[in-house]
């Protein structure tokens, strides 16, 4: 749509373009960005910012090395964004640039995170949905048009995505429209996607404790907490294969476990960004070593 089109384009019309993270291409790294308003660049959000995450975990999970996580020995750090930007900082060399797409239920805390990564990374912060309502006038028109014309509501979906993958340096919250067709999903591996993959339950106490949020989920200001876990799990079955497609995963109930935690409460935006990071870090690694399968004798 044009008016999706020209809203990036005066947007972002220095970032640096992006090429497919998984083809053997060199990455395009600007170094100076736009500025303008539609861009959140997120120098000014607290690196220490120790969100949690509240339920009870099982009093025995498994540890990633099958063994009981009860008898590990609890991580303790006392300023998690030194370990935080010190990753950052280790694997930037190798990200050269490509961009992060976080996948996985709307919820403050995938929006939380996305900003806290592109903070320490130096990236810049975007919101696919937002994007998507603002090109179609708003959230009410946005609503509008999703219910009136459906198939026009997707292309606008898929405007955002083209341009958001062509362009390097950003850490994208997508919505679920970005999961839900094979054009979407061509264009996200013109980056590295994560699924976060958060506890239905959590998204929805959230929910509840914010109820702004209710029109985004198409929920009555009325809504209690039993209709907007029910709505939520099912909208989360219906999507649930896009997520998986994801490169990697990031679960807050296994990542409690790994960490020992008593309390899905305990993990924070801190431990999520790592353990985020680590990931990246792992790919990027795989990445590398295709290149170097491919490289002629």
């Amino acid at each position: 749509m044009g008016i999706t089109r020209t809203l990036l384009h005066s947007s972002c019309s220095k970032l640096p373009f992006q090429t497919p993270f998984l083809h053997f291409q060199s990455q395009v790294v600007a170094s100076s960005f736009s500025s303008s308003r539609e861009i959140t660049r997120t120098s000014s959000i607290p690196i220490i910012s120790r969100t949690r995450f509240r339920k009870p975990i099982a009093a025995s999970c498994s540890a990633s090395d099958g063994s009981n996580s009860s008898s590990a020995t609890k991580v303790s750090v006392a300023d998690p964004s030194v370990a935080l930007k010190k990753k950052a900082m280790d694997i930037s060399p190798e990200l050269k640039g490509t961009s992060i797409f976080l996948v996985g239920m709307k919820s403050s805390i995938k929006t939380s995170l996305g900003k806290l990564l592109a903070n320490v990374l130096r990236y810049y912060y975007f919101d696919s949905d937002s994007l998507v309502e603002e090109a179609a006038g708003g959230e009410s028109a946005a609503k509008s048009l999703r219910e009136t014309d459906k198939n026009g509501f997707h292309e606008s979906e898929t405007e955002v995505l083209k341009q958001l993958s062509s362009m390097g340096r950003l850490v994208v919250c997508a919505g679920d429209g970005a999961v839900q067709s094979s054009t979407n999903l061509a264009l996200l591996r013109y980056g590295i996607s994560i699924w976060i993959d958060i506890p239905v339950d959590l998204v929805a106490r959230g929910v509840i404790e914010d109820q702004s949020q209710l029109p985004a989920f198409n929920l009555s200001a009325s809504a209690s907490y039993p209709e907007v876990l029910t709505h939520l799990s099912t909208s989360y079955e219906e999507v649930r294969g896009g997520y998986e497609t994801a490169d990697a995963t990031i679960s807050v109930e296994k990542l409690a476990c790994k960490l020992s935690y008593d309390e899905f409460g305990d993990v924070t935006t801190e431990d999520m960004a790592l353990e985020v990071l680590k990931e990246i870090e792992k790919l990027t690694r795989v990445k590398k070593m295709m290149e170097a399968a491919a490289r002629p004798f």
